[in-house]
């Protein structure tokens, strides 16, 4: 897929939680998708002799459109002490403490469908006296006593290298903040040290092209009073020389401290899937936020969860960390992510997870009664409209052309039924030439229903 559109993942989609493109709202409000976790959860635990403990997992997830594969690389600690098989009393009894031999590793699974896993054996790294296992890279330790190695590690696949020997790339915390580069996502070089850039770099680092910046971004951590932990910023033009780090998100207080913050592009914007670690109750959830930038944040119904804990004792009721990055699917957004069902800093069992989301439906504007957004100018009648929008039973969609002065010069046909890029048909095809040479606004008229995004043209990967 094209990552160089300066618009989006699709080029002419707009996410209608930027409100760059929003001028107006009556009787609506922002609120979040509705994330539904997957039936099958968990999809796979610390199964393997040397997964001791996921503890957050920093899963990076993608789908391989050339080998029609989805891919993950996790981060267990391969050397801690474990969970498994300890009882509720137990873990209240005994107070949980990392080994001083602490030590972190990536390891690798695959699956063909995103929902059955298979950890293959690489043959590449001894554990125990063993190299049957799926462990890629071992080494490191954690924030009281590192060591080289990979933590925290963010990798993805870069179809824009021309260089295959740097096709696969890892943004990780080594000796310092680091980068290092693979031909297969399996087999990787000896990491290269980026000093400009270093930071505490004690998260899930996450790096990816930017394109409307044309430069790759990373996300990493920094630590600070008196919000404790941040959100840190780098960018580079070629992936090895980063600038000195800036602090671009914080928790709303003290208490509610950023954890880490895996992004991705998406409809024009930049979609973060921030962590939120409570520091009195030793949770942590995962929030909502977006950017135009990659700098300046804005968190969408900041304390509300995005994607929620489950309940007590659940499989991820204390902790939820969102991996790097969703997956998009025709009909649906694949939000994975670690999830523990104990406490932070305390005992816990670790799962890898999967919710979804409607497509496009991040965040929205929701109505109960009679409503109207209204977009600024962007829309110059030529192209065909398509809107996506959850309408329930009795409600009603109505999208309208506005002039200049704002008065209406073309209006659909009511929609009644929720719709996936569904394109907007219009009373009077006519009536569109009135738009003129300058771009006019959207009106989206409803009661009864969320209204998502809408896109001009026929954007690559649309829905229907």
């Amino acid at each position: 897929m094209d990552r160089d559109s300066a618009r989006g993942l699709e080029q002419g989609r707009y996410l209608l939680l930027d409100d760059r493109i929003v001028e107006d709202a009556q009787n609506a409000e922002l609120t979040l998708g509705v994330v539904r976790k997957h039936g099958g959860n968990p999809l796979f635990g610390e199964e393997k002799p040397w997964e001791a403990r996921f503890d957050n997992l920093y899963a990076n997830v993608i789908y391989d459109d050339e080998e029609h594969l989805y891919k993950c690389w996790y981060s267990p600690f391969i050397v801690d002490n474990s969970s498994r098989g300890m009882s509720a009393r137990q873990r209240e009894e005994v107070r949980y403490r990392a080994p001083r031999n602490r030590e972190m590793a990536i390891c690798y699974a695959t699956s063909q469908d995103g929902l059955t896993w298979f950890k293959p054996d690489q043959g590449l790294v001894e554990y125990d006296g063993s190299t049957a296992n799926n462990i890629l890279w071992r080494g490191g330790g954690d924030t009281w006593a590192l060591r080289a190695g990979p933590h925290g590690s963010g990798i993805f696949k870069d179809l824009r290298d021309p260089d295959p020997a740097r096709r696969y790339k890892a943004f990780l915390k080594s000796e310092i903040l680091s980068v290092a580069f693979s031909a297969d996502g399996i087999h990787w070089e000896a990491p290269i040290a980026c000093p400009e850039a270093n930071s505490a770099g004690d998260t899930h680092n996450n790096a990816f092209w930017a394109p409307s910046l044309r430069k790759y971004v990373g996300i990493t951590r920094q630590w600070s009073k008196p919000f404790g932990r941040q959100v840190a910023w780098t960018s580079s033009p070629d992936f090895l020389n980063w600038d000195k780090t800036q602090i671009v998100l914080e928790g709303s207080d003290e208490r509610h401290q950023t954890y880490s913050m895996p992004v991705c592009f998406h409809g024009g914007v930049y979609i973060g899937l921030v962590a939120i670690h409570d520091q009195d109750a030793d949770r942590v959830w995962t929030e909502l936020t977006w950017s135009p930038d990659t700098t300046t944040w804005h968190r969408v119904v900041p304390g509300t969860p995005f994607i929620p804990n489950g309940d007590e004792g659940a499989y991820d009721w204390g902790c939820v960390y969102a991996a790097a990055c969703p997956v998009f699917l025709k009909g649906e957004i694949r939000l994975y992510y670690g999830g523990s069902d104990g406490l932070h800093t305390s005992w816990r069992n670790g799962f890898f997870c999967l919710a979804t989301l409607r497509p496009d439906g991040f965040a929205g504007y929701r109505a109960t009664e009679a409503a109207t957004v209204t977009t600024t100018p962007v829309f110059d009648g030529q192209a065909p409209l398509r809107v996506s929008a959850d309408i329930a039973e009795g409600g009603r969609l109505v999208v309208r052309v506005l002039g200049e002065e704002k008065q209406v010069l073309a209006e659909s046909h009511p929609l009644a039924s929720t719709v996936s890029d569904s394109q907007v048909r219009w009373l009077d095809d006519g009536a569109l030439e009135a738009i003129g040479s300058r771009p006019a606004r959207l009106q989206f008229a409803f009661h009864e229903a969320t209204v998502f995004s809408f896109s001009l043209g026929n954007p690559k990967g649309s829905f229907e």
